[in-house]
């Protein structure tokens, strides 16, 4: 399957939405696709051959699950490549617009279960829970 391509400009300077994309402080505030969710835990080992684990559940906690990857590239400010426990690979690319402005672009591989515009939906859902987080903060 061809991967899946999502972005979001965000009027913020890019080490702000860095340290917020990365801080596991911040990925609880952030991290999940609809209100009815949420991140109640957050680990982040940010570097190469580091671990992430974002918990994720409904709030009436009738399902959960833990979100894991391993980073494979790590370039401050610019850059994150991970993949999941099922291998599929995840690349996020933070784009310094100006003083002020950050794309943030991220290309992932969908998994077979879901329909991917769901997938896409469900992903850029949680991009924008992310710019909203940021530039309110």
């Amino acid at each position: 399957m061809e991967p899946i391509h999502i972005d979001i400009t965000i009027l913020a300077p890019v080490q702000k939405v860095w340290d917020y994309y990365n801080g596991p402080e911040h990925i609880t505030k952030w991290n999940f696709a609809h209100e009815s969710w949420e991140c109640p835990s957050s680990e982040n080992d940010l570097r190469v051959g580091g671990q992430f684990k974002n918990r994720m559940e409904a709030k009436d906690k009738s399902f959960g699950f833990d979100f894991v990857g391993t980073y494979d590239e790590v370039i401050p400010n610019e850059r994150i490549k991970y993949h999941m426990e099922d291998g599929r690979k995840v690349e996020i690319i933070f784009d310094k617009i100006d003083e002020n402005t950050t794309s943030v672009n991220i290309t992932f591989d969908p998994e077979t279960q879901n329909p991917v515009e769901m997938q896409r939906e469900g992903w850029y859902a949680i991009l924008n829970n992310f710019h909203k987080y940021v530039e309110n903060n």
